[in-house]
């Protein structure tokens, strides 16, 4: 049976409905996307979000907008393709210029809007002009277009009314170089700024790799929003920190393109898998958004990497969880586990640290301690004193109610020991740093947040990294007193209180500024 063709009339009704949709879709460019290309563009929530607040730049509330991501979660296509279509289709005469960090990626990135020009412009009245073919610098007939470039490449002869840089860097080398960097800044100031038009906003999009990167000098020249300067910053760590853009718990993983969005397991199974593979650095930058320098640390990414030992060699004689308490819910808690060894080393194999109020952390506290068939639970006591071990206990104890058939809280409680520090964090942390120096501590896991603080807290730094302060206790309970005794620096009759980091580790009673000695007589760090 043959259907009967739909009338003029109602043809035009329909198309009419589709017009009005598409202008409605307007909004910002995943609604547009995702209008025009339901099946091939995928919602996420990071993806949304980042939307929106491209979206903001058309509706004038910023025109500096920087959008930190992991690579591979689908930001480039969203913010350098589909966005600068999505601009022309509401600004046709306007001039768009994309760069990113190679010529050749450059292109691709035109002949993509290109492509959905010719595909979707239709709908927009957008119309490539004739004779403008060049994939990286082509014009519509409306007066627009688009202009792709590597960063360093020419931008002489095309003024910009928009303007977007996905990923300046393409690799840890170009990263790690600073005649690139400054090669990158010239360009950034000199070429791709001067060609911008009064008024004109800038979109960069990318993932952080050095704390002198790109992304990282212009807030330094320009600063924040929220601190008085131009920037915009929406920061979306693989992982989420305290007050997330998304709104997700602390340690929340991020959506993926190629992951159901409601299969939260897979998506925190694919990041711990990407933390497992990536080196600590590289970690701590490219996927928690947050590069750090490397220099005055206590120890080094080569030493930490040569105490790496996976699985440890020997087994365990004493099993213990450092804990460095945090207070008011949003500073990290320190909760590491590890122990000694029968070749008289410390291995530290789990870092459980998160953040959260006193409830939440001490509830890590003693299921790492279950996990591990810790002895001994150490925590220091500075902030909450005897609260802190209240806390402890009463949350073994729900543990062991909450899982009455549980063999791990079934067995005798560990102990809940105190330390009290009377020294501040350098003269606590750097008698440890020696131990990984002399081969008494080691790391038994691919721990890359613990590693981290280690090589990039300077003493100078005004945070406190409860990590380093939870290895420190944990290291302090566990090694073994060193035979040899140390040399002192100051009389113990002009000495204030002792300190039980000094009793144990042999850095007597130090003047400020004084330097440590180990071991054997003519051996310092």
């Amino acid at each position: 049976m043959t259907e009967a063709p739909l009338s003029p009339e109602y043809e035009a009704q329909i198309e009419e409905q589709h017009r009005q949709e598409a202008e409605r879709r307007l909004t910002d460019p995943l609604s547009t996307a995702t209008f025009l290309d339901y099946r091939g563009v995928v919602e996420r929530p990071h993806l949304r979000l980042i939307s929106d607040e491209i979206g903001r730049i058309a509706t004038g509330h910023t025109d500096r907008l920087q959008i930190q991501c992991p690579p591979q979660v689908g930001k480039s296509l969203l913010a350098a393709v589909w966005a600068p279509f999505w601009w022309l289709a509401r600004n046709p005469s306007d001039k768009v210029i994309v760069a990113s960090y190679g010529n050749a990626l450059a292109v691709t990135r035109g002949k993509q809007i290109r492509k959905l020009v010719q595909r979707y412009g239709w709908r927009y009245g957008l119309e490539l002009e004739p004779g403008s073919s060049a994939v990286n610098d082509w014009s519509l007939r409306t007066g627009g277009g688009v202009r792709s470039a590597g960063v360093g490449g020419a931008l002489t002869g095309f003024p910009g009314d928009v303007g977007c840089v996905d990923d300046s860097l393409k690799s840890r080398a170009e990263a790690e170089s600073r005649i690139v960097r400054e090669r990158i800044w010239d360009w950034y100031s000199a070429d791709f700024l001067s060609r911008l038009s009064p008024g004109a906003p800038i979109i960069m999009i990318g993932t952080p790799w050095h704390e002198d990167d790109l992304l990282q000098r212009v807030l330094k020249q320009d600063g924040r929003v929220e601190e008085g300067g131009r920037w915009r910053v929406v920061k979306l760590p693989a992982l989420a920190d305290v007050d997330d853009p998304l709104g997700r718990e602390p340690g929340a993983p991020l959506s993926h393109p190629k992951i159901p969005v409601d299969d939260t397991a897979a998506m925190r199974h694919f990041w711990q898998q990407r933390r497992k593979e990536t080196s600590a650095r590289d970690w701590v930058s490219l996927y928690l958004c947050d590069p750090k320098p490397m220099t005055e640390a206590l120890v080094s990414h080569t030493l930490l990497r040569e105490r790496t030992h996976l699985p440890p060699p020997v087994e365990p004689k004493i099993t213990a969880v450092g804990v460095d308490p945090s207070g008011g819910g949003r500073d990290m808690a320190g909760i590491v586990g590890g122990f000694l060894g029968t070749d008289d080393r410390v291995y530290i194999t789990h870092d459980a640290s998160m953040v959260g109020p006193s409830a939440k952390w001490a509830r890590a506290v003693v299921y790492l301690a279950a996990e591990i068939d810790a002895d001994v639970i150490v925590f220091e006591s500075n902030f909450g004193g005897d609260m802190a071990e209240t806390i402890i206990k009463a949350a073994w104890k729900t543990a062991r109610d909450k899982h009455p058939g549980d063999k791990r809280f079934a067995r005798v409680a560990p102990r809940v020991k105190s330390e009290r520090a009377r020294k501040g964090k350098l003269l606590r942390a750097d008698p440890i740093a020696g131990e990984f120096e002399d081969d008494r501590l080691r790391l038994g896991a691919k721990l890359p947040e613990l590693v981290d603080e280690w090589v990039t807290w300077r003493p100078t730094d005004t945070d406190s990294p409860g990590r380093i302060d939870a290895s420190v206790y944990l290291a302090y309970h566990l090694l073994p007193v060193r035979n040899e005794s140390a040399e002192v620096v100051q009389h113990p009759a002009a000495a204030p209180a002792a300190d039980p980091f000094a009793e144990r580790f042999g850095y007597g009673f130090l003047s400020p500024g004084a330097r440590v000695f180990r071991g054997p007589p003519g051996r310092t760090r």
